[in-house]
């Protein structure tokens, strides 16, 4: 089972990871100025992480696929690691869609 964690950053503010459950880091948020808005990103996670249309599939410069997890509003509100193919980052949503909705919340802030 996946998990989400909270971490506080260097300048006081909050961002989450999606852990898959071998630990690897599959999403991960912008950052918040206050935990409870961190914890509504994880919540828009969970609430949008199945619906195949809210994953915008992307390049990046170096040629890396990547994506981002969009609300209903457009927001982004994840973004992947960098993969070194397609097939490689469908896994990922595959994954995001697998561990969002029950994952557990370990905050470490």
């Amino acid at each position: 089972m996946g998990k989400f964690e909270i971490k506080k950053t260097k300048s006081g503010k909050f961002k989450f990871d999606l852990k898959a459950s071998n630990g690897q880091v599959i999403l991960s948020s912008q950052t918040y100025k206050s935990k409870t808005s961190c914890k509504n990103g994880i919540s828009s996670v969970k609430r949008n992480a199945g619906d195949d249309n809210r994953y915008e599939r992307k390049t990046a410069k170096n040629g890396s696929p990547y994506f981002n997890l969009k609300a209903a509003n457009g927001q982004v509100i994840g973004t992947s690691e960098m993969y070194s193919g397609t097939s490689g980052m469908e896994n990922g949503i595959a994954s995001v869609k697998t561990n969002a909705a029950d994952a557990a919340l370990d905050d470490n802030s």
